[in-house]
């Protein structure tokens, strides 16, 4: 079974494989994949999450299919393992999704995280799609991942499609030093 995994040096080894199934995330009572992957690896995971309602940046707005304008939920989370911050995840929820399933603006999303509640309310991502690329740290960033700004990043902009099409979730990824991302291509 695909899972990320820490190594005694800390490198964080991302393993997109499997992660978003439900078995996976749900995993002894995991509130989504980066909880159940870091406890598996046997390292201790610890968010701090703030949610909100706020417009969305113009290029995740395009990916949402929303307006500039209209006002998404926001859950800004820094992620951590043990004491160290290795990524911030800000998740972006059309409005649509929040009134179908509206735990997924709650702190807490439980069990399988934002992800099994959507699919509870009938909005179940059928696929993903994650864009990988590197982006200069805004001083935010910098402050928080120890690095200077402008530095490189790895980001990954995870969309989240239902099987009739509709866009439930873009997550925008920013990792700090120390990660290795690992994928896996059918070839027939």
């Amino acid at each position: 079974m695909a899972s990320n995994t820490v190594d005694a040096n800390g490198t964080i080894t991302r393993d997109a494989r499997s992660r978003y199934r439900t078995a996976q995330r749900e995993e002894s009572g995991a509130h989504g994949a980066f909880e159940a992957e870091t406890k598996r690896s046997g390292a201790t995971p610890r968010s701090e999450v703030e949610v909100s309602r706020s417009a969305a940046p113009a290029e995740i707005a395009e990916l949402l299919g929303v307006a500039a304008s209209d006002e998404v939920v926001v859950r800004a989370r820094r992620m951590f393992v043990g004491e160290r911050l290795v990524q911030l995840a800000d998740s972006y929820i059309p409005g649509f999704v929040a009134e179908a399933a509206p735990a997924v603006a709650q702190l807490d999303t439980g069990v399988g995280g934002i992800i099994s509640r959507m699919s509870e309310a009938g909005l179940a991502q059928d696929s993903v799609f994650e864009d990988v690329e590197q982006r200069p740290a805004t001083a935010e960033q910098a402050e928080a991942l120890g690095v200077q700004p402008g530095d490189q990043l790895l980001t990954i902009t995870h969309t989240g499609v239902t099987q009739d099409g509709r866009i439930v979730e873009v997550t925008r990824h920013t990792l700090g030093p120390g990660w290795k991302l690992r994928f896996e291509v059918p070839l027939a």
